[in-house]
């Protein structure tokens, strides 16, 4: 199985009074990773159609599992997969370390969708093919 991996430096704002990463950087990380992983496949997490609407990504689930702290100036590797590529969602699951040591793991879901439908809604479509098969080279699990 394909990892994608991205590295981050700790700023020192991404930590707490203890000089700890906050939590919610980890999450803001592994949605900047994902979107990473999009643009080497070449596509963006907001693709404009012709008719003016947005294939996107929404979350449908996250979670992140905290296992030793991050500090100030550390370089993180981001490991993402594709954990599962489901009828109209993906799932990545994001691993963090610092030297080899695991510090996070987690995991998002996201469902393919058409956004700025009538209305500013969101609609849930298939995953289309061509991404599909950028997709299945790093899939685990293919399945639907």
């Amino acid at each position: 199985m394909a990892v994608f991996v991205a590295q981050r430096r700790v700023e020192f704002a991404n930590t707490d009074m203890a000089g700890i990463v906050h939590f919610a950087n980890f999450y803001r990380w592994m949605e900047e990773t994902e979107h990473e992983y999009f643009r080497t496949l070449g596509l963006h997490i907001m693709e404009k159609r012709e008719d003016g609407t947005y294939i996107g990504w929404p979350r449908v689930s996250a979670s992140c599992h905290f296992e030793a702290p991050a500090f100030h100036e550390d370089i993180l590797d981001i490991h993402l997969r594709v954990e599962r590529i489901g009828f109209k969602s993906l799932t990545f699951h994001v691993e963090f370390f610092r030297d080899g040591k695991r510090l996070a793991h987690g995991r998002m879901k996201t469902a393919c969708c058409i956004c700025g439908v009538e209305g500013g809604g969101l609609k849930s479509i298939e995953i289309p093919q061509a991404y599909r098969e950028l997709f299945k080279e790093m899939a685990e699990d293919s399945s639907q």
